[in-house]
């Protein structure tokens, strides 16, 4: 191999080593800065909130349940200089840590400085099995005068600073719903007839709208 063959080989390797290491710094840097803006702006996490509930039937019979409900969820992004990419997110509702309905999906939506957004989904479980003391305890609850169900929300989101989203963060949102019989019709919360095991019907309404727990 001639002396020129060689010399031209190592200005091109010498060549595509400064390339790569001139990508590489600016990767660096572009991921600094990046960084630095999110932790200088430090977006707070949404808040969310139950504002109505409404329990539209019940059906206990053993040994699965079925319900069927719709809820009015609202959020809202606290940032003054960050917008929210909520994407996907899945909503269901429990009842003692049990699934009482099949998750639905929530429109992916973008929420700007100081937004709010409100998502109004019909959540369903038909003969969802559950364990046997779940049942029984809906039923003695139904029974007493009140129920506590839980809505929660399941899902991702991203944080949007200018031009700049950063990656996916998993967000569980947890709101707290308690129908009670001598609970007062707040935010046109829905009153409904529920009777298990031959029992009187008692009247069941959402108390008040609940704030949610928010985990990012």
């Amino acid at each position: 191999m001639s002396k020129g063959k060689v010399h031209h080989d190592w200005i091109l390797r010498r060549c595509c080593g400064s390339v790569a290491a001139c990508i590489l710094t600016l990767a660096v840097l572009v991921g600094f800065v990046a960084l630095v803006i999110y932790l200088a702006l430090h977006p707070s996490k949404p808040s969310f909130y139950l504002q109505d509930i409404q329990l539209r039937s019940i059906d206990l019979a053993d040994p699965a349940l079925s319900l069927d409900v719709q809820v009015t969820i609202a959020s809202r992004n606290p940032n003054d200089r960050v917008g929210i990419y909520y994407k996907p997110l899945h909503a269901f509702t429990t009842y003692r840590d049990e699934p009482v309905t099949v998750p639905v999906s929530l429109p992916a939506i973008y929420q700007g400085h100081k937004d709010q957004s409100v998502w109004s989904p019909v959540m369903s479980g038909d003969s969802v099995p559950v364990a046997p003391y779940v049942a029984d305890a809906m039923k003695q609850d139904i029974a007493a005068g009140y129920v506590l169900l839980h809505v929660k929300v399941d899902g991702r989101v991203k944080w949007k600073v200018g031009s700049w989203v950063s990656g996916g963060y998993h967000i569980f949102v947890n709101c707290p719903a308690l129908l009670s019989a001598s609970g007062g019709n707040a935010g046109g919360a829905f009153a409904m007839s529920a009777t298990a095991g031959g029992k009187q019907a008692v009247t069941l309404k959402f108390t008040q709208p609940s704030y949610c727990t928010v985990d990012v």
